[in-house]
């Protein structure tokens, strides 16, 4: 019987012939006319390059004649076929949303009861190390204040950051921290009167940019500010910030010309912890120039007048209030480099030390600006350091401001606008001798507020300070 040879195209061909042939050996696998192919056995030509390849039935295995009707009933179970898949994926879809959510919940039921014990075990953390419930109620109350009082920073810190008139970190010595901003005053017609500022923030977190909102508004009024940065507890003790404080002074008094300040109108300020630091400052640098010290790069003499914003000076009085207060007394103790130095960071004590006459003599005039309602330093400590001095012959004033608390001074006041009692009395005892100056503070137009006045009613009342 005849072979049936079919051509088929062998792509590994690489001669010039382009066809192999197919051949079906009817010895090994019959052909019946109404039966498919089931297998069969490829042989290659005779030629020279023929191969034996394998392949597939080109037919399924239905039987042929089912026609139409077999076409028809195939299309109906693919149907079938692909709406059972699309019903059961999105089946899985609604599962796996459902998973995920039941997951979701379980952990956050998992995470309450953990999270509530973070907290309870964080709030007793704080507790051990001697942040207790006044701590905590504070800071809480210190986010609120904050809070009453944000319109007035954000306007602040752009002038701070913005204004072409504030040199910031002008460096002073090799400390750490040892640098200063300086405000200049716009009008430039010759030199101005200078405001050397230490800032306050309890020993731990002063900062002299704490001093931006004075520096702006003393600067209005032709009076240059130069507030000085210092090391903090526990980078520094208390040594380490009247040191730093001294260096800063020295730099103002001994470099201030190169930028328009007179230096023979140097005023030495601080506030809160700063009123502190700035009076054990200047009380040292008069001891050494009495001859007790050693030796000095700046003159108690080149201070016009040291001005005192709610400070404490006499710490035998304050360490018991500062614990009542949440600042603890080991803390406290820590900061001032224990009990046994208390005295020596004291000047309400040392001025009435009779040894100290010749110091004291030297000191410049003092005043004290205090708050008859502030907390966090009471009213009686410029009070009492002021009738201190008088008595051992030093001139010496307090002006206590009714109802005002440790902030209200410093920082609410001064964002209300217009009239400002301590301010106002701040800039007309550095304008004293300057008759200039003084007609020109008379036409001086009203600050403007920062903040609203509600506003300023609620910081006072959740004050912490």
């Amino acid at each position: 019987m005849p072979s049936h040879i079919l051509p088929v195209t062998n792509p590994n061909l690489h001669s010039s012939k382009q066809h192999s042939y197919l051949r079906i050996d009817p010895t090994t696998m019959p052909l019946k006319q109404d039966d498919p192919i089931a297998s069969t056995r490829l042989v290659s030509s005779p030629f020279e390059d023929e191969t034996i390849i394998s392949v597939r039935p080109l037919l399924s295995r239905t039987p042929s004649f089912a026609g139409t009707t077999t076409t028809s009933s195939s299309a109906s179970y693919q149907q079938r076929r692909r709406r059972v898949a699309s019903e059961n994926s999105l089946s899985s879809l609604s599962d796996e949303s459902i998973g995920q959510r039941q997951s979701l919940a379980r952990e956050v039921d998992r995470a309450a009861p953990e999270t509530f014990l973070l907290t309870r075990l964080g709030l007793k953390l704080l507790r051990y190390m001697g942040v207790g419930y006044r701590w905590i109620m504070r800071f809480l109350a210190l986010g609120c204040y904050s809070l009453m009082l944000f319109p007035g920073f954000i306007q602040v810190g752009y002038y701070y950051f913005f204004s072409g008139r504030v040199l910031r970190s002008i460096v002073y010595g090799d400390q750490p921290r040892n640098r200063l901003d300086l405000y200049l005053p716009k009008n430039t017609d010759g030199p101005k009167p200078v405001v050397a500022f230490v800032t306050g923030g309890a020993w731990i977190i002063g900062y002299k940019a704490w001093g931006s909102l004075l520096g702006q508004q003393l600067s209005e009024r032709d009076i240059m500010v130069a507030c000085i940065d210092y090391r903090n507890y526990p980078q520094g003790t208390m040594s380490d910030m009247v040191e730093d404080a001294s260096e800063g002074i020295s730099f103002v008094c001994n470099k201030v010309a190169e930028y328009g300040g007179d230096p023979n109108r140097v005023y030495l300020m601080g506030q809160s912890a700063g009123g502190h630091i700035a009076a054990c400052a200047l009380v040292e640098q008069a001891i050494k120039e009495a001859g007790e010290g050693g030796s000095t790069t700046w003159s108690v003499l080149q201070i016009k007048t040291y001005f005192g914003l709610s400070g404490g000076y006499n710490l035998f009085n304050l360490v018991d209030y500062f614990h009542s207060r949440g600042l603890y007394r080991s803390i406290f103790l820590s900061i001032m480099e224990g009990e046994e130095s208390l005295r020596r960071f004291s000047p309400e004590v040392i001025v009435q030390d009779p040894n100290l006459k010749k110091a004291v003599s030297l000191l410049p005039p003092i005043v004290l600006f205090h708050g008859t309602a502030d907390y966090s330093i009471p009213a009686d400590s410029s009070k009492s350091f002021a009738e201190t001095l008088q008595s051992v012959g030093v001139r010496a004033e307090s002006i206590l401001y009714d109802g005002k608390t440790h902030t209200d001074l410093f920082l609410q006041d001064p964002m209300r606008g217009g009239n400002d009692r301590m301010f106002e009395d701040l800039v007309s005892i550095i304008h004293s001798d300057d008759r200039e100056a003084q007609a020109k503070d008379e036409v001086a137009p009203p600050r403007r507020r920062l903040v609203p006045e509600f506003m300023l009613q609620l910081a006072h009342r959740v004050s912490p300070f």
